[in-house]
């Protein structure tokens, strides 16, 4: 077993404001904003549903050894296995371009329904082109609900808490790392092993009726569709808006969510296996190092929000992705104790670069093309992953390591933020109206 670090869980706590005089500005940067009770309410249920979509997400990259030997998956077919996966990210531009002819509300309900089936339909899956194409319903569902969580939280705070309202988002869906990590520590215990982890996803489903009266349409669409008379605008309209309004800004997005993609997502795919083939890890050391390291990630949430809101998504974005990158190549070319900090570091960076590109990817367009302009941006970034994890085969064939393959495909770090740094505008502490009025 490898040795561990002395890590512990802390307790992170949402609380009132502080009292004056507080010296700590770590428990500032957590500290709750007066919100309203519908504004709890949204967050709550938002944040329970993202933390179901990452305890699946979380299911694949942990348990990949084992999916892999359960499926018979050859080890230099393992990326594109994956890649075929992420691809499922694609169809969900349409369920984000439906939300914007039709309202938010009843999309999250109805991608709720469709990445818990697909999930229960997982751990059924006879071989491996099953095992791909449930996974891909789900990565279609889960993708597009996440998306749809930005938008609904991006409609319904207010411009200074914004990003604290999205960090909290993502810190409510870190749990569901913490779930899947408990539960893939008893992966050889229990009966049918990895599919077992998978039949969990029902848990949804026990859920719909109290999601059904969280969850309310939000005002700003809802204004919108006032603003039009109460029609509907076609299906092809948004579409329309995104190349006539703001087409620059778009292509600046995907220039940097292009290469972070690229290189992050399969660096993050691999850390279990990697830790179990070449440290020796066993599943309940993984479990360990991410319910003690791992604990970083759900910090990084909550801090980015903050620190977006207080400095500027785009400085926060800059210092995140080349901190990410550097944590990676020596995650991937070193021993010893450090290796689970370095992977602390890279889940940290990670979440705070998913929460800050969320809130800018999303402040940046009108409220009539919102919901579609987020799904492009999925797609942006998934041919990214796709190509990375497709790319890491056949590196890997050549070079003959993961570790090698992916400390190659490092260079294309710099470009996101230089991209960020001088192609985009900013958008903390500032209206949506003001950031991206309709024209």
């Amino acid at each position: 077993m490898p040795r561990q670090n002395g890590m512990s869980w802390q307790t992170l706590s949402v609380r009132a404001p502080s009292p004056k005089g507080s010296s700590s500005r770590l428990l500032r940067l957590l500290d709750a904003p007066p919100l309203s009770p519908r504004q709890w309410r949204v967050l709550l249920a938002l944040g329970v549903a993202n933390l179901i979509d990452n305890y699946d997400g979380a299911l694949l990259g942990m348990a990949l050894p084992q999916i892999q030997a359960g499926l018979g998956v050859p080890e230099d077919a393992v990326g594109q296995m994956l890649a075929s996966v992420r691809l499922g990210v694609l169809p969900a531009v349409l369920l984000t371009m439906l939300a914007d002819h039709i309202g938010r509300r009843r999309l999250l309900l109805v991608t709720i329904i469709g990445f818990t089936l697909a999930t229960f339909a997982t751990a059924l899956a006879p071989n491996v082109e099953a095992f791909v194409a449930a996974q891909f319903i789900a990565r279609t569902c889960i993708a597009a609900e996440t998306m749809l969580a930005i938008v609904v939280i991006i409609e319904e705070f207010d411009a200074r808490n914004r990003g604290w309202g999205i960090g909290m988002l993502g810190a409510l869906g870190a749990f569901g790392y913490g779930v899947a990590s408990l539960m893939f520590s008893l992966v050889d215990a229990l009966p049918y092993g990895w599919r077992a982890l998978y039949v969990l996803g029902v848990v949804p489903l026990l859920l719909i009726a109290w999601f059904r009266r969280a969850l309310e349409e939000t005002h700003r669409f809802t204004a919108l569709r006032t603003a039009q008379g109460g029609t509907r605008a076609s299906l092809l309209q948004p579409l329309r808006n995104l190349v006539r309004m703001y087409p620059g800004r778009m292509l600046a997005l995907g220039a940097a969510l292009l290469p972070f993609a690229f290189v992050t997502e399969t660096a993050m795919f691999f850390p279990s296996k990697f830790l179990q083939a070449v440290h020796g890890y066993a599943p309940r050391d993984i479990a360990v190092m991410y319910l003690t390291v791992g604990i970083l990630g759900l910090l990084g949430n909550v801090i980015a929000g903050a620190l977006g809101d207080r400095h500027g998504r785009k400085l926060v974005l800059v210092v995140g992705l080349l901190a990410n990158g550097g944590a990676a190549a020596l995650f991937y070319n070193t021993s010893g104790w450090v290796v689970p900090l370095l992977w602390g570091v890279m889940v940290m960076t990670v979440t705070m670069i998913s929460v800050l590109f969320g809130a800018l990817g999303s402040e940046l367009f009108p409220t009539s093309y919102r919901s579609t302009a987020s799904g492009v941006r999925a797609v942006i970034a998934t041919i990214g992953a796709a190509g990375g994890l497709w790319l890491e085969g056949v590196l890997f064939a050549d070079l003959g390591s993961h570790a090698a393959a992916i400390t190659t495909m490092l260079i294309v770090v710099p470009i996101a933020p230089l991209v960020i740094a001088f192609c985009l505008p900013e958008t903390a502490n500032r209206e949506l109206e003001e950031v991206s009025p309709e024209r």
